[in-house]
């Protein structure tokens, strides 16, 4: 009964929420000004005590995003093992490499925010493919997910003096 109530009331704050959380503001930074205009060297420069590159970061936030999008949509979707969810450790961006991660990532977030805004899917609801999980709790973990890394590679930018234009 109580769920039924969730359901029929918050379906539209939810969804404005949740958009929120996802694309950025109130305490959650935006995707497209923390990689806007990031120098290629300092994008391929590994900080101490971390073993990947901002852009290794980054295309691991494009293929662990596109991960749960695909999970989502796919019945016989199967992940990819972990070591795939991360670039090749001497992996470096190129100019095209870099646009084509923040695309894609742009990309498969619209995607989620799309899906997001459709008033049409039971966000609690079990995902018939996979009966113990629901819409939301896998937007949820895109969410999450997101917001720890674009702030770990905010901070990263800013170790290399590489903070964005806007004034964080």
């Amino acid at each position: 009964m109580a769920e039924a109530t969730i359901r029929k009331g918050a379906g539209k704050t939810l969804r404005e929420q949740l958009a929120a959380l996802l694309d950025g503001g109130n305490a959650h930074m935006n995707f497209d000004l923390v990689v806007a205009e990031m120098p290629l060297a300092a994008a391929n420069t590994r900080a101490d005590h971390f073993n990947y590159t901002p852009w290794q970061l980054l295309e691991h936030m494009r293929r662990a995003q596109l991960d749960v999008l695909n999970f989502i949509k796919d019945p016989v979707y199967e992940s990819p093992t972990y070591a795939e969810f991360w670039p090749d450790p001497a992996a470096e961006a190129t100019e095209a490499k870099w646009r084509e991660s923040v695309a894609g990532f742009r990309a498969d977030l619209d995607e989620v925010l799309a899906m997001v805004n459709n008033p049409e899917p039971d966000f609690f609801s079990a995902i018939p493919h996979a009966p113990d999980y629901n819409i939301l709790r896998e937007i949820l973990v895109i969410a999450d997910h997101n917001a720890y890394h674009l702030g770990e590679f905010m901070a990263l930018r800013r170790f290399f003096a590489a903070a964005p234009p806007e004034n964080w």
